[in-house]
């Protein structure tokens, strides 16, 4: 796993977020993924919503063909920005325990949560692709990409659920997570890559100074801008 060396509480403050938005978060994770760069096998898949402009900039950089991979967070009743879960395409389920059971939630609330959150994946799913079949990720390198890791919970479901369609390896790359699940994810990617790991952490926002919400039709135009550009070798993306 690749890390910054860390930095006390007093400078980080001074010094303020670490980039100016995700295109900037993007720069920063393909110079440290350039070894994947133009490998015939590799493949970018961004987590939406926000992990999209920081995966297309890596795809873009790195030489390498990008999708989309579905998750959503199942978020805890009467705490919804708190994860107890996460689903991802293809039915996995991955379930945050300690958080359930700190909470006492049912496995009927979850059950619920579940298929609320399953109907708008398969929206998404429907919306983002414009009918283009998911790619094939069978004895491929991918490159698991999202904005950051709070929880971890997220990106612990795509990694799962890949792990189901036998690609060859599994590298988890984001610009900014907690130190404790960049750690926990080492143990079941191939390979975690996380730029920085500030302590505390607090949210994935804070690094960022412009996190504003990525909409469906940022990720359907930079989708579309991956596959019209895919095999072109453009190693700089435009500003955004």
């Amino acid at each position: 796993m690749r890390v910054r060396p860390e930095v006390g509480r007093e400078e980080r403050n001074m010094r303020g977020p670490e980039f100016l938005d995700r295109y900037e978060g993007g720069r920063v994770l393909a110079d440290l993924l350039r070894h994947y760069a133009h490998q015939p096998d590799a493949l970018v898949l961004a987590l939406p919503r926000g992990g999209v402009p920081v995966g297309y900039v890596v795809a873009r950089q790195l030489g390498v063909p990008m999708d989309v991979f579905l998750v959503r967070k199942l978020g805890a009743p009467r705490h919804e920005e708190l994860a107890m879960g996460a689903i991802a395409s293809g039915g996995m389920r991955v379930i945050n325990r300690e958080v359930v059971e700190e909470l006492s939630i049912s496995r009927e609330q979850i059950d619920a949560t579940a298929e609320r959150e399953g109907r708008e994946l398969q929206r998404r799913e429907l919306r983002y692709r414009d009918g283009r079949a998911p790619p094939d990720v069978r004895g491929r390198t991918v490159i698991l990409v999202d904005d950051g890791l709070a929880t971890g919970t997220t990106m612990r479901a795509a990694v799962a659920a890949l792990r189901q369609q036998a690609p060859a390896r599994i590298v988890v790359a984001v610009p900014v997570g907690a130190v404790e699940s960049c750690e926990d994810l080492a143990a079941e990617a191939d390979e975690v890559i996380c730029a920085r790991m500030p302590e505390p952490f607090y949210a994935v926002g804070l690094w960022f100074r412009d996190f504003a919400q990525t909409s469906d039709e940022e990720v359907r135009e930079l989708l579309a801008r991956a596959v019209s550009e895919a095999g072109a070798g453009v190693e700089q993306p435009p500003a955004p």
